[in-house]
């Protein structure tokens, strides 16, 4: 009963922690630590003492696997040199910079346990560092690389970990081709069995349509491919990654709509649940480890120069790789042109200062024998690293990102992307439907045809940058909404009077919930693109007529002369760039700047609103 009392403290705990984080605009990962470490110093707040096999087996596997299935296998590819160049050669680097400083700083700590020490804090956290760049808005091509760097680095530092370990125990030497060649066939090894369980589920997700079950496979996957890799001496982490990142890719092909919906949000809420838990028991371990302490045959003032110098030991290593290694970790792709010029240093030093630790590096720790000379030591110096990162770099990483002027992902960027990527869909719609043969005697085809048209109009809409005119689209929403509402208030009324079958009523008002929320989530990135001001759009992939076609610095234009001889209203202005045309957008009653390239043929149109310089091109459906 006392466990049970205290998980369910602990689990209310890190809502509250979460939710005023949120209110006070901080990562909630630095206020969960700061706060665990000072609810264990409470005498009514019992000692956690972290298993290394509750870490290793119990949370790592779904954290993993829920990064795993989130990130994009074709950004992975992309960034392929960047990510291994940082989770195996940085964390190499890092093992044996901080091996050398420790057996530098204590002779009595032998060579093995010094290592052993050094692939314990040089992985990177999965959660941390990504967590608080999303949080203030870090490049998406550094949250990119902290992603895929964070699913492997711990693989490569838990090999070294366990030859170190076992260099403790033998009396042999172990050479450095006999560690290479332990982490080779540990990665092949779990690279294996990732592709196995891959298989073996995807094989499994063809013949399933219920949900329920598909979620509970997903459930199964990451222990059953971890267990498995460690049973055989391979890379369970690896073995996890590769089959979450594969089964995530495949996911649209494998899965139906229902099931990557659940899939989606059932690993959303462990992901949350476990991330957050997580930095409030590394915070839980700062009191027994200070008592340890007082046990240690070392001075208190050697204690805090090992602890110390290894923490500024693992930041100043990375920086020291990242610097060094520039030209490889930011090298462009052959196919890019001075149009995509490599990242400025500032892109450099972000990813070198966001190196902090999490509870790998904790959990690992454990994994030292207990009898290794100045265990205490070791432990606290592997806390030292874990809080000092996420406090130090954690609550400076904001600051450097403001002074820097590091810019963040834009919504305006990905609106304009969005809207681009569903009107190629819908035109591969169009032209699928008109290869189709049917009977259409009551008017179906149309039906289709408006309701593509509608979601584009939404996309388009979100590029708006007036404030002061409702868009159609949220004028959808606004009226939808309070219909919703009277539809779910007469559905409950109904409910009350038991007069139709729970099981009705509960799959309508679930069908009124999708809506509801697909609603929620458009009105909700509305609402971020409103509120960034336009900027200068990235030119990407363009065709013959878009590069003719350049982009004019004009007066924005302030009406439809059609729409004002119509006496009809507009609701965006596009700027046809052969002749200068001004008429309305696709969104507007009579759609006269789409109007007038079919009368002219003219392929090119600007945004003639204020602040956007984006083109289109109507023959090719492409966007500028």
């Amino acid at each position: 009963m006392d466990i049970a009392l205290f998980l369910v403290a602990l689990a209310v705990g890190v809502l509250a922690g979460v939710l005023v984080a949120r209110r006070l605009g901080v990562p909630s990962p630095l206020l969960l630590v700061v706060a665990g470490a000072a609810a264990s110093f409470l005498p009514f707040v019992p000692q956690v003492h972290l298993e290394p096999e509750v870490v290793l087996i119990g949370l790592l596997p779904p954290l993993l696997y829920a990064a795993a299935l989130s990130s994009s296998l074709v950004d992975f590819n992309t960034y392929r040199r960047p990510i291994l160049l940082l989770s195996v050669g940085l964390v190499v680097f890092t093992t044996v910079g901080v091996g050398w400083l420790v057996h530098a700083l204590v002779p009595d700590v032998s060579w093995p346990v010094a290592l052993a020490l050094g692939a314990v804090v040089a992985p990177p956290d999965a959660v941390a560092a990504t967590a608080i760049g999303r949080h203030i808005g870090l490049p998406r091509k550094i949250v990119t690389i902290l992603e895929g760097e964070s699913l492997f680095n711990d693989a490569t530092a838990l090999v070294l970990l366990r030859t170190a370990v076992a260099a403790i125990a033998a009396t042999a030497t172990i050479h450095a081709w006999e560690i290479g060649l332990d982490f080779v066939l540990a990665a092949a090894g779990g690279a294996a069995v990732g592709l196995v369980a891959y298989w073996i589920a995807a094989s499994m997700r063809r013949r399933i349509t219920d949900p329920s079950v598909d979620v509970a496979l997903s459930l199964v996957v990451p222990f059953t491919s971890f267990i498995l890799a460690e049973e055989i001496d391979a890379s369970g982490v690896i073995a996890v990654v590769v089959a979450g990142l594969l089964l995530g890719h495949r996911a649209p092909v494998l899965q139906t709509a229902q099931s990557r919906i659940a899939e989606r949000i059932n690993w959303r809420t462990i992901a949350f649940l476990l991330e957050n838990t997580v930095f409030a028991l590394i915070g839980l371990q700062a009191q027994w480890l200070w008592q340890d302490l007082a046990d240690s045959d070392l001075s208190p003032a050697r204690i805090a120069t090992v602890c110390l110098s290894t923490l500024v030991a693992v930041i100043v290593l990375r920086l020291v790789w990242v610097f060094a290694f520039r030209p490889v970790l930011f090298r462009r792709p052959r196919n890019r042109d001075a149009q995509h010029p490599a990242p400025p240093w500032s892109f450099q030093f972000l990813l070198g200062w966001a190196g902090m630790r999490g509870v790998v590096t904790l959990a690992a720790a454990f994994v030292i024998p207990d009898d290794t000379e100045h265990h205490e030591v070791l432990l606290m110096a592997a806390f030292t690293v874990v809080a000092g990162t996420l406090l130090i770099q954690g609550l400076s990483l904001p600051w450097f990102a403001r002074r820097l002027r590091v810019p963040a992902p834009d919504p305006l960027d990905d609106a304009l992307a969005r809207a681009t990527l569903l009107q190629q869909a819908s035109k591969a719609a169009l032209d699928e439907l008109d290869t189709l043969e049917y009977d259409d005697r009551v008017g179906v085809v149309d039906l289709i045809r408006q309701r593509l048209d509608q979601r584009n109009f939404a996309a388009w809409e979100r590029l708006g940058t007036q404030a002061d005119q409702e868009s159609p689209a949220a004028l959808y929403y606004r009226i939808r909404s309070r219909l919703i509402d009277a539809e779910r208030g007469r559905i409950l009324e109904i409910r009350s009077a038991g007069q139709v079958p729970s099981e009705v009523v509960a799959d309508v008002l679930a069908m009124l919930d999708v809506e509801e929320s697909m609603l929620d989530s458009a009105e909700q990135e509305r609402d971020e693109t409103a509120a960034y001001a336009a900027r200068r759009w990235q030119i990407g992939e363009l065709c013959a007529d878009l590069e003719r076609y350049a982009a004019v610095d004009e007066p924005p234009a302030t009406s439809c002369r059609a729409c004002v001889e119509e006496g009809t209203q507009w609701v965006s202005l596009r700027r046809c760039l052969e002749c200068g045309n001004v008429g309305c957008c696709d969104s507007s009653p009579r759609q006269h700047a789409t109007e007038h390239f079919h009368e002219t043929q003219h392929p090119v149109m600007q945004s003639a609103e204020p602040g956007e310089d984006w083109r289109w091109c109507y023959v090719h459906h492409l966007t500028a």
